[in-house]
């Protein structure tokens, strides 16, 4: 899996993270613990990080479950408002101290009451995705679930 994720977030290949979200599609809607979300909405880049790497490699899983899960993707609900260091050499406090605020909503009438499923690629401490539902979480009736290609212990 390291390899794999080296490869889409550091290799110019975001097929990867496609592929790995249609697998993790079909393993979701074959449990029967799963409850179809209203939007899938992954964890943004900030632009500059954009530019620079061409591609949100989160934004390529959540286009792979959409695509089993027959689901919209939302990539305009959820907005990184301040740019950050990477987070790989970073402790826990510091990753968590790190994500505070950083992430805002926009036009959350839209979401207000809906079941999103939050995407990101990799859930280290969880500082990131627990800044980003924060964010969701604002809004009025909001139901969160998380997924992750992969984790750290």
């Amino acid at each position: 899996m390291q390899g794999l994720m080296h490869q889409l977030k550091y290799n110019n290949r975001p097929e990867v993270g496609f592929k790995l979200g249609e697998m993790y599609g079909i393993q979701l809607k074959s449990s029967a613990l799963f409850i179809a979300p209203d939007l899938i909405v992954p964890v943004p880049l900030h632009p500059s990080r954009y530019k620079k790497r061409g591609y949100n490699q989160s934004e390529h899983f959540a286009n792979g479950l959409a695509s089993k899960l027959n689901v919209p993707v939302a990539t305009h609900l959820l907005k990184r408002l301040i740019s950050t260091e990477t987070q790989t050499k970073k402790s826990r406090f510091v990753r968590y101290e790190n994500m505070q605020n950083v992430f805002g909503t926009v036009n959350g009438e839209q979401i207000a009451g809906k079941h999103l499923l939050l995407v990101d690629d990799i859930i280290t401490t969880g500082a990131t995705i627990e800044s980003c539902a924060n964010a969701l979480l604002k809004i009025d009736s909001v139901k969160l679930s998380i997924a992750g290609i992969a984790f750290t212990d």
